[in-house]
């Protein structure tokens, strides 16, 4: 059985990245200054970023319609007798529902997997079922696969700023509180598909000690870990993270170090680093 992969433009796989994989991206749309655009197709972070400082009303971001994913899959399954779709956490957007409703239309061929996760975390899932299809692996083995990388894999990430999130709606007004306070930098993770806090520090230096603490107390033990770094605006901002993991003397493979979209720019606002990390 030939298995097509589709996603959407949460996962942040870069175009290119996504072309040379052979999946289909479905975008999702960022709603701003009185346009609806498509996330990674019509707009960047930096237009968000520059848009808001310059006086512009924060973003919001909108799920692709089961229309949107049913042209997909009829393009798939032209080529394909089955459909895996990977997508990201239903409890922060509503675009596995969206998925859904449109493999309804398409009984016993399109399988929706709901990755909990975001960014590269979705894109990961998607890069490790393309190499186990690649390999002959058969849908059920590649969901058991799955399925383990969902519940064991680790997330931190750090923000500069926690306005964003608060005002989209992903954190509670609390958590948006600490993050006000002097000097505080939040550190942030991703928990049964939820966006919660792991730590805080202040100052930018002992926030990178504890993300980097973090991995390495989640490392160890693990025999090979793939890391996927990820970061908005500058790519020096993950720069003396990366650096740190490389000189940790633990077996890591980085598998990519990649910006990510307007859609997870858009609640996470600028100066966001971080990664997603899985073990084979």
């Amino acid at each position: 059985m030939k298995i097509a992969l589709v996603t959407d433009s949460t996962s942040d796989l870069p175009p290119a990245q996504a072309q040379t994989l052979g999946v289909q991206v479905v975008p999702l749309y960022v709603n701003f200054k009185g346009k609806v655009h498509k996330d990674w197709v019509e707009i960047r972070p930096a237009d968000i970023f520059e848009g808001v400082r310059a006086g512009a009303e924060m973003p919001s971001s909108s799920q692709p319609s089961p229309q949107d994913f049913k042209e997909a899959y009829e393009r798939a399954l032209q080529n394909a007798d089955h459909v895996l779709s990977i997508h990201i956490s239903s409890k922060l957007s509503g675009t596995a529902q969206s998925a859904q409703l449109a493999a309804a239309e398409f009984p016993g061929r399109i399988t929706v997997f709901d990755s909990l996760a975001a960014s590269q975390g979705i894109g990961m899932m998607v890069e490790r079922a393309k190499e186990m299809l690649d390999q002959g692996a058969d849908l059920r083995s590649v969901m058991t696969e799955l399925e383990r990388m969902r519940a064991d894999h680790k997330v931190l990430f750090s923000l500069a700023t926690l306005e964003y999130l608060k005002k989209n709606g992903r954190i509670g007004g609390a958590q948006a509180l600490l993050g006000g306070l002097l000097g505080i930098k939040p550190i942030l993770t991703i928990k049964e598909g939820r966006v919660e806090p792991a730590g805080r520090a202040r100052g930018e230096k002992k926030a990178l000690a504890e993300v980097v603490e973090g991995f390495k107390t989640w490392a160890q033990g693990r025999k090979h870990i793939r890391i996927y770094y990820l970061y908005n605006g500058d790519a020096s901002a993950v720069a003396a993270f990366k650096e740190a993991i490389n000189g940790s003397g633990l077996p890591v493979e980085e598998r990519s170090s990649s910006e990510v979209g307007a859609v997870i720019s858009t609640h996470t606002g600028p100066g966001l680093y971080g990664f997603y990390a899985y073990s084979l």
